[in-house]
This record gives C-alpha cells, structure tokens and sequence, in this order.
C-alpha cells in the first residue's frame, strides 16, 4: 500500500483531451520527464493508487499531455478528471546543484531559522524581476517571500523541506499587507 509519506504532489489531471483517454496534467514538478519512472500515483476516492505513464508530451511549460495504460476512452479519463498527481520519493533524485528551477520548490515546506514554520510554498512568482515564493502559511496567510539564493540555509529534496533566514521585517511586512 502506498502511503501519504512516501509521495509528493506534482500536479492536478484538469481536464480530458481527445477520445483516446489522454488527459492533461497540470504539473508543478516536471520529475516524471526527468527521472527514469514508469509510472505516477494519482489518489483516487482518498486510495493513492499506481498508473503506469504509456506516454506523455509537453503542451506548455506546466502542462502535459499524459495517457495512462488502461485508460483508453473519453469516459474511462473523465472519471479521472481533477485527480490529484503524486511521484514517489524514491525515484525522485536530487538534482545536481543549479539543475533546477524556482518552480521545483513548489509543495515544499518553508521553515524559517529564527521563526520556525512558515508553510508550504504553493507556487511561484516568476512574473517579475524578483521572483516570489507564494507560501500559505499554517493558519492560512498568504506569505510572499523572495527566491533568493542567499536567503535559502538549507535543502531537504527527500524531505522537501526547505529552511531559509528570512531578512529582518520581512515577515512583519506581509502581516501589514492584510
């Protein structure tokens, strides 16, 4: 049985495409294209359950055409739409240093070496000059904080945790934003 522990979330099957049972998957982590796995987890009626990966393509940076074995009509991937996506985190590598993008740290926990906890990033702002991690904190804020390599302290890709030293004021800042 596959635990909760034993995976991470990489993405969401938003939406059919095409009569075949292909389905796109929004992805936050492009791992599966990375490391050699056959297959992804997707958690269906609360069970994380395998799919084997038949074959995928890229439509975007964040989106991919994916097509399960064993899905193969239009109704058999409907049922499988707004499923969340999961990779197991013993085919995830770490990445060599400066192999990976702001987007890998998405789902990763943030902990701040003087404040403790801060949340997990939900996704990144890339939009600008600076780019932001957009963290929801543990009572539900929303936090922006800068994706700088002098700020991040520490990298736990198994335990995708990352620690950082937050600049002074800068947490006080975001609770002035509410």
């Amino acid at each position: 049985m596959i635990k909760e522990c034993d995976v991470y979330k990489i993405g969401v099957l938003t939406k059919t495409h095409g009569v075949s049972g292909e389905l796109n998957l929004s992805f936050t982590d492009d791992v599966f294209d990375r490391v050699d796995a056959d297959y992804l987890v997707c958690r269906m009626d609360g069970i994380l359950v395998p799919f084997f990966m038949e074959e995928y393509r890229f439509r975007s940076g964040s989106v991919a055409l994916m097509k399960f074995e064993g899905i193969d009509t239009e109704e058999q991937a409907r049922r499988m739409v707004g499923v969340e996506v999961f990779f197991p985190k013993e085919l995830a590598d770490e990445p060599e240093e400066d192999a990976y993008t702001w987007t890998y740290f998405t789902g990763f926990e943030v902990t701040d070496e003087v404040h403790g906890p801060l949340g997990e990033i939900k996704s990144v702002d890339d939009g600008t000059t600076n780019v932001l991690f957009e963290v929801v904190s543990l009572d539900g804020r929303e936090i922006l904080l800068p994706a700088h390599e002098e700020f991040i302290v520490g990298i736990d890709h198994a335990g995708r945790r990352l620690t950082v030293r937050v600049p002074d004021g800068l947490l006080s800042l975001n609770e002035m934003d509410e």
